[in-house]
């Protein structure tokens, strides 16, 4: 990590601008998985213990075509007030102007403000100076911090512009995964074994070649290994049998030898489920899966939105299990690991 981070600079009477990543999947105007919001919380509490006079949250949310209230980031500040301990959370419904400058005034001492969702306004994924410049001169910020893992491959106003404009270092979820998957793509502990599921081989191929001298194991299964996957490589073992003539969810055969694989792995990383797990009659090898790598006590990372959403939904009835990470971040992740620019990374203060 050969970026400033959180917890070596004064914050102390700050006004922090941080660029999260509140993307949550929603339904009916309701939060379906808070986990985006959940891992922020680090990084706020601490902004607080640190004497940070008032925190300014920016995020996006789905992809509105103009300023849609149905993505409006208000239910996200509410669930946000709930989950921060002390409360002090408000929202205001615009990102700059007289209405935000009057909101960050208004604040009181260790108060979070939520602007509202940075998509609304053509200038974040424009990458626009001027966008992120009104930003800033309407919070007022010190200092910005980046802990939106998910959104830094991607050069927007919110994670690379506004680097310009301040001092810019990590925060502690940023961190997190930039050391957790630092570790699985720089110097893994062996036998390292990675898994890859989901359906899309044109995503997966690049996974597989980037690993494809590192990993001891490479294991392909879900709808890639059902459509005939094939590879030269002696290390891929891709899934021979299936539960049904639907294909929608591995054998036992395929299944044991997986969690074996799994079970004798130092470091384990696994992007993608093994079948079509949204329907509890094809979870069964993914579950099986997930079980064995969160028994064990080697070095996890889970990664890709299906993959880190089906994990987290087994702990609420298997609270035992355990991972190194649980990546928040889907195509930043597997961009992270294939060795791809990152904009949101790179603009940072170096140490």
């Amino acid at each position: 990590m050969n970026k400033e981070t959180i917890r070596s600079v004064t914050v102390r009477r700050m006004t922090v601008l941080v660029r999260v990543d509140y993307n949550v999947p929603m339904e009916d105007g309701k939060i379906v998985d808070d986990l985006r919001i959940r891992e922020s919380l680090p990084t706020l509490e601490l902004l607080r213990k640190k004497g940070a006079r008032r925190i300014i949250l920016i995020s996006h949310l789905g992809r509105p075509e103009g300023k849609d209230k149905s993505l409006s980031l208000a239910p996200v500040a509410e669930r946000l007030k709930e989950l921060m301990p002390g409360g002090k959370v408000f929202f205001v419904s615009d990102v700059s102007g007289p209405d935000v400058d009057e909101a960050v005034e208004k604040l009181p001492v260790g108060g979070i403000l939520v602007l509202e969702n940075l998509r609304f306004y053509k200038g974040e994924e424009q990458n626009s100076p001027e966008f992120a410049k009104e930003i800033v001169d309407a919070t007022h910020a010190d200092l910005f911090i980046q802990d939106g893992f998910a959104v830094c491959h991607r050069a927007h106003a919110s994670t690379e512009a506004v680097t310009k404009e301040l001092p810019s270092i990590a925060g502690l979820l940023l961190e997190k995964e930039i050391t957790e998957l630092s570790k699985i793509s720089d110097n893994p502990s062996h036998p390292f074994v990675v898994v890859i599921g989901g359906s899309k081989v044109e995503d997966k191929q690049p996974l597989i070649d980037k690993f494809a001298k590192t990993a001891d194991q490479i294991i392909v299964g879900g709808k890639i290994a059902a459509d005939g996957y094939t590879s030269d490589l002696k290390n891929v073992y891709v899934a021979e049998d299936f539960s049904d003539e639907s294909k929608y969810d591995l054998g036992p055969k395929s299944t044991a030898k997986i969690v074996d694989f799994a079970k004798s792995a130092k470091t384990i990383l696994w992007n993608g489920l093994l079948g079509m797990a949204e329907n509890p009659e094809y979870a069964k090898s993914s579950e099986a899966l997930a079980v064995a790598i969160g028994e064990s006590k080697n070095t996890s990372v889970i990664c890709g939105g299906d993959t880190t959403g089906f994990v987290e939904n087994l702990q609420k009835t298997h609270s035992d299990l355990d991972y190194s990470l649980i990546s928040t971040g889907g195509g930043a992740a597997l961009e992270f690991l294939c060795g791809e620019p990152m904009p949101g990374i790179d603009s940072l203060d170096e140490k």
